[in-house]
């Protein structure tokens, strides 16, 4: 069966309708050995299903299409939690330095995916993006508590194939990228482990970056500049997450209106 490491239309159309069997003949198939015999495997190890495979849903648009989420970011309680869930051992180190660049430097999950050991800087706190959206490039920083907690996964992934910096672990494909769609699914399954009842993904994760330095009083061109916006007005969508209460007590805290001695007015 050797349509298993392909990935033309034909046989993942056939899939999708269960049309293919050990001999590629009509009739029933069995997903575990389609998986050992394509030799996939997703960012923590385990055999990747067809189904995730590019190309197998060539031609359909995603289930999300046009789909909007509010700027609902996670706390810092929240997500300090599913640090904590996410476990001993390098898959467990390499899920928690993910969610720290994420989380402390802005970055898409996309170019956090892409980065490479080169491109971290702890000297000057700063991480290189070389392709961001649009294929801009950029540098962002990145604190001195981010870059502790990044430091158990370093020494393991040296042990590793030059490669990403977050790479696959094991199986042949050890060394090379993890999906996005692969993180996605780990992040969501060690929340809900943790107890957070609420949509905890990667993009999450740089709507926090954003509400929490617009909260330290970070200029906001400077957090346009970190997040990589070419246009302010998305930037001030992202810090829609800012809580209603906050935005009262603020308001709240305002000082009497005062007037100049000289002007004499009274109400």
């Amino acid at each position: 069966m050797r349509y298993a490491t392909r990935t033309s239309a034909a046989p993942f159309h056939a899939l999708r309708h269960g049309a293919l069997s050990e001999d590629g003949c009509s009739g029933s198939y069995r997903w575990g050995w389609v998986v050992q015999a394509a030799g996939v495997v997703d960012c923590a190890g385990r055999g990747r299903s067809p189904v995730t495979l590019a190309g197998y849903n060539a031609g359909r648009a995603p289930r999300n299409k046009g789909r909007r989420y509010p700027a609902d970011p996670p706390t810092v309680e929240e997500i300090v939690a599913v640090m904590r869930q996410a476990g001993n051992g390098a898959h467990g180190e390499r899920l928690r330095a993910l969610i720290v660049v994420l989380w402390r430097a802005g970055l898409r999950i996309g170019e956090a995916l892409a980065l490479t050991e080169l491109d971290l800087d702890p000297e000057r706190g700063s991480v290189l993006v070389r392709r961001g959206k649009g294929g801009k490039r950029r540098e962002v920083g990145m604190d001195a508590w981010a870059w502790e907690q990044l430091q158990p996964w370093l020494q393991p992934r040296v042990q590793l194939p030059v490669g990403p910096l977050f790479c696959v672990i094991n199986a042949p494909t050890q060394g090379r990228h993890c999906t996005p769609g692969a993180v996605r699914e780990q992040l969501r399954r060690v929340a809900r482990q943790a107890g957070v009842r609420r949509r905890f993904a990667p993009h999450q994760l740089r709507h926090a970056h954003a509400v929490e330095m617009a909260r330290e009083g970070v200029p906001l061109n400077v957090i346009q500049r970190q997040l990589g916006h070419t246009n302010l007005g998305v930037t001030s969508i992202y810090l829609q997450g800012i809580d209603n209460t906050e935005i009262i007590a603020a308001i709240n805290a305002r000082r009497a209106p005062v007037l100049s001695a000289s002007s004499k007015l009274r109400l």
